[in-house]
């Protein structure tokens, strides 16, 4: 849009944000209702009148003010969703079959030292204390078994099969801890221990950790299977099944609360973003209804006929210190079509007289067509790109309006270095004027 009808455009904002009456000129009531289309409030005619006394006669854009915008600002809007009360999971109990123990708290049993060196008299040795203890377990002697494999194993702790031995008289002691530590000191020295699966997979059964029972009963049973692993694993795998089938359970009903809790929140998160656009949106027609101009503007600038301001630019515009020239009254027809548009043919009055020789009637020059009294060529001022580019500049605009209303307010914009110079190159323009 051209800048000269946006400067145009912004002294006509200006005056009906300075006096809401304008608005209730019957020549603007297109205007009018095109606000109330955009949803703006306008005061009534009494209302703008009010507005009109109190308020200081001035074209110099007024902001509202911060108890204005809160007093038209909207509510938050609040965003409902459904919320569903979610009932805590617990999980039931799971009948299962198959006696267990209560953990063993003994000490740990003594150890072999795996950095001594065993020699062949040692071997022989802890041979021997093997076959002692075989012979009192076969007695039913298990302490005195222990002791004989606890013998065995200081002497040779190199030897997998001694911890596997000690580990299954535990499990006879029912002591399943004791049991899982030789157990894991036979596999750590022979991984594929079938021994040391088969105590550890007994100890976990009668702890009740059927998983793990099941798991080392079959590394058992792979490697070397005997009768007694297969006995021991038909009680533990059903258990094992059960509590897998229970575990699958709950896992999926939280997993179904924790999908419903993510998709109620996903809900929340898009109606508050779109609370938050349309707020936004509102705002932002609201604030274009109120003072953001025309969209997209009219084109050609102020449409023809619209009779001008009410009453005119004030008056008392002429006789500025120094002043315009005598005969600056008007243009003929009003400002230039050149001026996109322009302030419209016939502006209700033209410019007040008193501007310097005043214009007579209704939007014309009183003498000579196509020019001023006294032969003033206002091309002058048209032609000059420096002022035309100035006029565009809404500082220098509302200067000259405040100089048009009261001339002795020159004074206060002479030390102005954008207004000074346009005010001086304007009387310049004009014989007899200074330059």
């Amino acid at each position: 849009m051209d800048a000269t009808k946006l400067s145009e455009l912004k002294v006509f904002i200006d005056q009906c944000k300075s006096d809401p009456s304008l608005l209730s000129t019957p020549s603007l009531s297109f205007f009018r209702e095109y606000l109330q289309s955009l949803g703006a409030k306008l005061p009534s005619a009494a209302a703008s009148e009010e507005h009109k006394d109190t308020k200081e006669k001035s074209f110099v854009v007024e902001e509202d003010s911060d108890d204005d915008m809160e007093e038209t600002q909207e509510p938050k809007p609040t965003v409902e969703v459904e919320e569903e009360e979610e009932d805590e999971i617990v999980e039931s109990d799971v009948e299962l079959e198959g006696d267990t123990v209560e953990p063993d708290n003994d000490p740990p049993q003594k150890m072999g030292d795996s950095s001594v060196e065993v020699t062949d008299e040692n071997r022989e040795a802890s041979q021997e204390a093997k076959g002692k203890a075989m012979e009192a377990l076969s007695e039913g002697k298990l302490d005195e078994a222990i002791e004989h494999l606890t013998q065995a194993i200081t002497l040779n702790p190199t030897s997998a099969i001694m911890y596997g031995n000690r580990a299954s008289v535990y499990i006879k002691l029912k002591k399943p801890n004791a049991a899982i530590r030789d157990a894991n000191a036979a596999l750590e020295i022979n991984p594929d221990s079938a021994k040391g699966y088969k105590a550890r997979g007994m100890a976990h059964a009668m702890l009740g950790e059927w998983a793990e029972a099941a798991k080392d009963l079959h590394l058992a049973s792979t490697i070397d299977y005997d009768e007694e692993i297969s006995a021991v694993l038909k009680k533990v795998e059903p258990n094992a099944h059960k509590l897998e089938e229970h575990r699958r359970k709950y896992d999926r009903l939280r997993k179904e609360r924790d999908d419903k809790k993510a998709a109620r929140d996903r809900q929340r998160r898009r109606a508050e973003a779109q609370a938050a656009y349309d707020k936004a949106k509102k705002e932002e027609q609201s604030s274009s209804s109120r003072g953001g101009g025309f969209p997209g503007g009219f084109p050609g600038g102020f449409p023809t006929g619209m009779g001008g301001m009410p009453g005119g630019f004030p008056a008392g515009m002429g006789g500025m210190p120094g002043g315009f020239p005598a005969g600056m009254g008007g243009m003929p027809g009003g400002f230039p079509a050149g001026m996109g548009g322009g302030m419209p043919a016939g502006m209700g009055g033209g410019m007040p007289a008193g501007m310097g020789g005043g214009m007579p009637g209704a939007g014309g020059a009183g003498a000579g067509a196509g020019g001023m009294p006294g032969g003033i060529d206002f091309s002058k001022i048209l032609n000059d790109p420096e002022l035309m580019t100035a006029f565009s500049d809404p500082e220098v605009m509302a200067a000259l309006q405040d100089v048009m209303k009261n001339p002795a307010n020159l004074a206060k914009h002479q030390a102005n270095p954008k207004v000074a110079p346009v005010i001086a190159k304007m009387m310049g323009k004009f014989g007899g004027a200074p330059k």
